[in-house]
């Protein structure tokens, strides 16, 4: 389950689009960045399940993938262009034939557009061709059809597929997305196909001969239990809030939001939000990655976390002029301590204990530092490639050095705990490899 959302440049304050992901997945499936360059010379391109031609060229891209997959889950390109993909489930059951995954498509669409529009183009053109389906659980069966948003500094759109099905709108303002079909008459493009069966089914007619694409296509029941109707309605309500103000830290404090209820936590909460914290039954998936985007012509900056938990986590600076940041090597789905998810894990998981005062200790230190952060960059990027490398890495170390400081001051488990809560993810800790805490 996730949440995307993204504001135009008539809804915030710094004039420049804004896109936003929590990618959330299964708690042990870690998410890491890449940043791959241009490739030149076609030939075949080996996907998540399937291959297919390479494009003759393709750009030069930032990737926040799942441990296992060649896809992502969200990322954007050397030319502005962003894109997020989320679990669709409609009336008519995902494939489960091997084919193109969402996250296969959400890299393809980077690798290989310039524009947002051309990336719907490349998008919907695979689809077509390929068609989506397989599994795209790590250690459950999960299979969907996807729904992406796609900006890029000048305009954005929602694109929402079934099958080769698919319907296009044209963000006006600001828009969210969850894991839900949103789309009712006002797309501005559907698929050929789409249109057909609307017509053989006779869902076409009232405004100017449109159908409602979400209410034909959307799974009441599934949605029940992803609450993404709901959620993409308190995203909606929070860029509504926002507006015309937005900013890059407000769109982190948007993928924060734990909704509204006084005494929420991960072990107590009602329902599904947008902040992903993960528990026993079937609420297994949590905000493993997060990403904003701030998209203007010749000046964007990305801020990705590359670890889980948004809350409690640091989003730090990307800019493709200062060359690769230091990721660190690719996380696994087992504990490495060389690795910037896993070790941030240890913090996660050890504020499990007691979360809500956890929390509270770090929010106020957590967004003083994004604040400073967002004002180095804009001091330094009129001072070109080298003067951003420093400085980007200058905001990593720091990230580093406070998510260390504040896990040393957690200090060893005095308490144990025997919650059902508790018990689940001690079961993924030790599947993991995870140190005690």
């Amino acid at each position: 389950m996730c949440d995307t959302l993204v504001a135009l440049a008539s809804s915030t304050a710094r004039g420049a689009t804004l896109f936003a992901k929590n990618s959330d997945r299964e708690r042990n499936e870690a998410q890491g960045l890449d940043m791959s360059p241009r490739r030149h010379g076609g030939g075949t391109l080996k996907l998540t399940y399937i291959t297919i031609p390479e494009a003759p060229a393709t750009h030069a891209c930032l990737l926040s993938q799942p441990c296992w997959m060649w896809g992502a889950e969200m990322g954007a390109n050397e030319h502005g262009v962003a894109i997020g993909n989320e679990a669709l489930h409609g009336k008519t059951p995902a494939q489960r034939r091997p084919a193109l995954t969402g996250m296969d498509l959400v890299r393809l669409g980077l690798e290989r557009a310039a524009t947002a529009a051309e990336a719907v183009s490349v998008i919907t053109g695979l689809l077509e061709r390929y068609g989506q389906g397989g599994n795209c659980g790590h250690l459950g069966r999960f299979y969907y059809d996807n729904g992406f948003i796609i900006a890029d500094p000048h305009e954005a759109f929602v694109l929402e597929t079934q099958g080769r099905w698919w319907a296009v709108e044209r963000v006006k303002r600001h828009r969210a997305l969850s894991n839900a079909y949103s789309i009712g008459r006002g797309y501005d493009a559907v698929s050929a196909e789409l249109a057909q069966h609307a017509r053989e089914q006779h869902w076409v007619g009232g405004l100017m001969g449109r159908f409602d694409v979400a209410k034909e296509l959307l799974d009441e029941a599934r949605d029940a239990v992803s609450f993404g109707r709901g959620r993409c309605a308190r995203g909606n309500a929070l860029l509504d809030r926002g507006a015309p103000r937005l900013t890059p830290q407000a769109m982190m404090a948007i993928l924060r939001d734990h909704g509204e209820a006084p005494d929420w936590s991960p072990a107590n909460t009602q329902g599904r939000t947008i902040c992903m914290h993960a528990a026993e039954g079937p609420r297994r998936s949590q905000s493993v990655g997060s990403m904003v985007s701030e998209l203007r012509p010749g000046r964007t900056v990305h801020w990705v976390t590359g670890t889980s938990a948004p809350c409690i986590s640091i989003f730090k600076p990307v800019v493709f002029e200062a060359g690769r940041p230091p990721l660190g090597p690719a996380p696994n789905d087992w504990f490495d301590y060389d690795s910037m998810w896993w070790r941030h894990e240890q913090l996660h998981r050890a504020l499990l204990r007691d979360f809500t005062a956890g929390l509270a200790a770090i929010a106020g230190e957590r967004d003083a530092i994004e604040s400073s952060f967002v004002a180095h960059i804009d001091a330094v990027f009129a001072g070109g490639p080298e003067a951003l490398h420093r400085a980007v890495a200058e905001c990593w170390r720091e990230a580093e050095a406070t998510e260390t400081r504040w896990l040393h001051a957690l200090g060893p488990s005095t308490r144990a705990s025997y919650s059902a809560h508790r018990r689940s993810w001690a079961r993924l800790n030790q599947v993991a490899g995870l140190p005690r805490t």
